[in-house]
């Protein structure tokens, strides 16, 4: 698995914090479009959901299609748009791809990223398959350097599975949001499941993020494990 860790206030990331959280809480009120849909679709347009209290099983396994459709939101039109990568997996100039992702996210794209549940996933992601098989799909944001310029270098990411760390799990809960899933979530008003959705990725910290937005320290040189599609599910 890439290793992750949580923004730090010392950090600096390009674009730069108070850019990506704008970005990030204006796509947020904007999709979907208010008054549209139902409380529930706002919710699953940008998280990955747990059907009940102890997070046992998940309303879908739709993670490219999400994939997709946040990193859309959260991309500059104007610049190009969500830029999906060549295949990561493939070590063909894979330095070069990762350097073509760094130029896009510096423009405000959006970049998906695709690998093995096992590999880009959460480390409590309940898509993690013993026999390694399945996929998940990650958004990143920025790139960044822990502490400032010559720091150990990362990517920024959003994963939208909430069963993907301890701490996306409790927040999850902190919002009446315990119990059945659908029945709770749908309840909730519009105002509370926008709040919602930006405590997951935003947080409260305005030089930090929520606890779905975090730091990828990757290898630039090697390429991605290879997807398996043994089993089922993703």
């Amino acid at each position: 698995m890439i290793e992750q860790a949580y923004l730090e206030a010392a950090d600096v990331t390009n674009p730069p914090v108070a850019s990506l959280r704008a970005r990030i809480g204006a796509a947020i009120d904007s999709n979907p479009a208010p008054g549209t849909g139902t409380v529930l679709d706002r919710v699953s347009f940008w998280l990955q959901l747990p059907t009940d209290t102890t997070v046992a099983g998940m309303l879908d396994k739709l993670c490219e299609a999400r994939g997709k459709r946040v990193g859309t939101a959260l991309s500059s039109a104007a610049a190009g748009g969500l830029y999906d990568p060549a295949d990561l997996s493939a070590a063909v100039d894979i330095t070069d791809k990762w350097a073509g992702i760094g130029e896009r996210l510096h423009a405000d794209r959006a970049v998906t990223v695709k690998g093995p549940t096992g590999h880009v996933g959460g480390p409590r992601s309940l898509f993690i398959q013993a026999n390694g098989a399945g996929f998940h799909v990650i958004v990143l944001l920025a790139t960044g350097n822990d502490g400032g310029s010559g720091g150990r270098p990362f990517f920024l990411a959003f994963d939208p599975d909430v069963s993907a760390v301890t701490a996306a799990r409790q927040t999850w809960t902190t919002r009446r949001t315990i119990g059945d899933t659908v029945k709770k979530v749908s309840a909730l008003s519009e105002a509370d499941a926008i709040a919602h959705i930006k405590l997951m990725l935003l947080g409260n910290d305005p030089n930090r993020f929520g606890p779905l937005l975090r730091k990828y320290y990757v290898d630039t040189a090697a390429a991605f494990p290879a997807i398996s599609r043994a089993g089922s599910g993703q």
